[in-house]
């Protein structure tokens, strides 16, 4: 069974803790992607940001992004898998978090990102069929 190393996007890049989310949204924008890890001064993660994290919590609640910071849409610990964890433990960790993506950690360095569509490149149908129905159920 295939690792996170081996199946996920290495080209990872962070918007800072203390980055503005005008600016992560740039940055999403430019990247063509829906969410970026938030990394501190210590190169450590700290959460990760969406673009639905920068509609629901801040455009709705008539907040400006940007005055309100990466950091501040951090909440405790994020969901990640480590690099040398199999494809098995990747989905029960996104079924049981009920998320599309995982960083991926190497001892505390982000190395990269797993999504929904790397495991279902490297997967039988069935497994992957599984994920997208337990992270799809509501809670």
């Amino acid at each position: 069974m295939p690792t996170a190393r081996e199946i996920m996007t290495s080209d990872v890049s962070c918007v800072r803790e203390q980055d503005d989310l005008r600016t992560a949204a740039r940055r999403m924008a430019e990247l063509g992607v829906g969410s970026l890890p938030i990394c501190g001064d210590d190169n450590r993660l700290k959460g990760m940001v969406t673009d639905r994290d920068i509609v629901v919590k801040v455009l709705a609640q008539g907040k400006d992004p940007a005055s309100v910071t990466a950091g501040e849409l951090a909440q405790g610990e994020a969901v990640t898998i480590g690099a040398d964890d199999d494809a098995a433990e990747i989905l029960r960790t996104m079924g049981q978090h009920k998320v599309r993506r995982l960083p991926v950690i190497d001892g505390h360095d982000l190395v990269g990102i797993v999504a929904v569509a790397d495991v279902a490149r490297s997967l039988p149908e069935r497994p992957v069929g599984d994920l997208i129905e337990a992270i799809s159920e509501r809670s």
